[in-house]
């Protein structure tokens, strides 16, 4: 491996002799072998019929795959696809597949992607995820376009998403990043972005590669990092992100101390740019809104209710300290309401989340034991979601979270003297 790079040395002579490309996509994988050959076919086309005349490359950055993902990568033939394209391209993609070197993780795979979109000096750059079953070749031209013809620095996903789906963006990670970094981008965690050349390079100044950024926290780095970094940011409406949906209270649980710990980590080190910012602004938008079919999410919602209880009894202390006495005792409420009338109100989790975001600030306690404490309080929230949402269409869901989104943004000075003082005022 070379020193400081994610890429071994026989990587690095491949990529030499590639010389130069105006564009790279990456694919991260790990163990996708079922569904990456769609994704690559789908890239493969997408740059050929978007961008005929462009050198391109797309790069495989494999945690070493046991089931013969980059054997499927370099087998994937455009097939009955070529009927899509009203020509040959002129100069069709090459691919580079490599094992990255580093901290096991999406983060360290992005950074190869990264390094090899230097070397190459290419212009523009996309990451797609692996195991996607929606991606279509305009995915490209969404991802890519934006910056190649009309100078974006990144490109952030718009999908349409079942109302039961990400529950984690839509509860924290949009508000959050909306009403903090005042940029109203939707989805700030979506996982396939487009960016330049130029934001590549400046991703690679940034020593995080030894952090929690290599091994899970990269996409809302990278979209943090655009935006403190006054990056021109937009987003590109790629119509439905179909993958192997679960239930919000079942499974995605364990992944919000992942989540949540790399955003307040990110508020840590934004903290100079944030604290300036007042209110929020749309970014520009790409690409036509359609409807599309979505499929159904289960969801338990006494199962979540129930967890919240438990949470509350076995958490008592924890809460005590990290929480202010008057949102403690809502909380401890709503213990006692019964299953048929449990609601969190918006409002209360709006506290919530900014009363975390303080004792992460403030280490009390640990950060370990305090994001642990926090899924209790975020499967109650996402019940009263699925019974506050059970009419909503489409344009009821947007405006919801919206509204959602004004209370965050209403909160925000509150959040900012308890910030400094480390703790809420009841």
């Amino acid at each position: 491996m070379a020193p400081g790079s994610a890429l071994r040395e026989e990587t690095l002579r491949e990529v030499e002799t590639l010389g130069a490309a105006d564009i790279v996509v990456g694919i991260p994988s790990y163990n996708n072998a079922r569904t990456i050959g769609h994704v690559v076919r789908a890239v493969t086309t997408g740059l050929a019929k978007y961008f005929p005349e462009c050198a391109a490359v797309i790069v495989n950055s494999d945690g070493g795959s046991a089931d013969g993902t980059p054997d499927v990568v370099a087998a994937a033939e455009i097939g009955a696809a070529k009927a899509l394209l009203l020509r040959q391209p002129a100069r069709p993609a090459q691919r580079v597949l490599t094992a990255y070197q580093g901290i096991p993780g999406k983060g360290s795979a992005f950074r190869a992607v990264f390094e090899i979109a230097e070397r190459l000096g290419a212009r523009a750059c996309a990451v797609v995820d692996s195991d996607l079953r929606s991606i279509t070749p305009q995915w490209v031209e969404l991802l890519v376009g934006p910056v190649l013809h009309e100078g974006f620095d990144y490109v952030c996903p718009l999908y349409a998403r079942h109302k039961y789906d990400g529950t984690i963006t839509n509860a924290l990670v949009y508000p959050l990043v909306r009403a903090v970094y005042g940029r109203r981008i939707r989805q700030p965690i979506g996982g396939d972005f487009g960016f330049s050349g130029a934001l590549a390079r400046h991703f690679l100044t940034h020593d995080v590669w030894d952090t929690e950024v290599a091994r899970f926290g990269i996409d809302i780095w990278m979209t943090t990092t655009a935006l403190v970094g006054d990056f021109r940011v937009c987003q590109a409406y790629l119509g439905a992100k179909l993958h192997d949906a679960k239930d919000p209270g079942a499974h995605l649980s364990a992944m919000l101390a992942e989540v949540s710990g790399s955003l307040f980590r990110q508020l840590e080190a934004h903290a100079p740019f944030w604290q300036q910012i007042e209110g929020s602004q749309p970014v520009p938008e790409f690409g036509f809104h359609y409807e599309v079919g979505l499929e159904p999410v289960a969801v338990d919602v006494p199962r979540m209710v129930n967890a919240f209880r438990h949470g509350m009894r076995d958490f008592a202390g924890l809460y005590g300290t990290i929480l202010s006495p008057d949102t403690l005792a809502h909380c401890d409420a709503l213990t006692r309401v019964d299953d048929d009338e449990f609601r969190m109100p918006g409002d209360l989790w709006v506290r919530l989340v900014y009363e975390y975001a303080v004792a992460y600030h403030a280490r009390r306690p640990n950060p370990a034991h305090l994001l642990a404490t926090l899924t209790p309080l975020y499967l109650a929230r996402t019940a009263s979601w699925v019974r506050e949402a059970a009419a909503y269409g489409a344009p009821e869901v947007e405006a919801a979270l919206d509204a959602l989104c004004l209370r965050f943004e209403a909160l925000k000075p509150a959040f900012l003297a308890a910030w400094h003082e480390g703790r809420f005022r009841t």
